[in-house]
């Protein structure tokens, strides 16, 4: 088995976590849906206010919220050297 860079790896391992978070979240979320959709919706014709209110949109609201942050955090962020490299190149001018 070849050496791997430990920064790449730890990277991969975060990227994967993210899909994993990801495709959680969209079958779970999809179950919630169905499920409301089969219980309450086609009853009350998919009417929002009152007995066919779609409760599964406050777990895919709150828990679509993490997974921005899960994205944000994989994805967007700055990495730990390239910030270091930059304030070091700010420090040395």
């Amino acid at each position: 088995m070849e050496n791997k860079d430990p920064y790449l790896w730890k990277q991969a391992k975060e990227r994967v976590g993210f899909k994993m978070h990801l495709r959680s979240y969209v079958i779970v979320n999809i179950g919630l849906w169905l499920i409301w959709a089969f219980t309450t919706g086609f009853r009350y014709g998919f009417d929002f206010n009152g007995a066919g209110f779609p409760w599964p949109l406050f777990a895919s609201l709150g828990w679509g919220i993490g997974l921005a942050s899960h994205y944000f955090s994989v994805y967007m962020r700055q990495d730990e050297r390239s910030m270091i490299e930059r304030e070091y190149e700010k420090l040395r001018k």
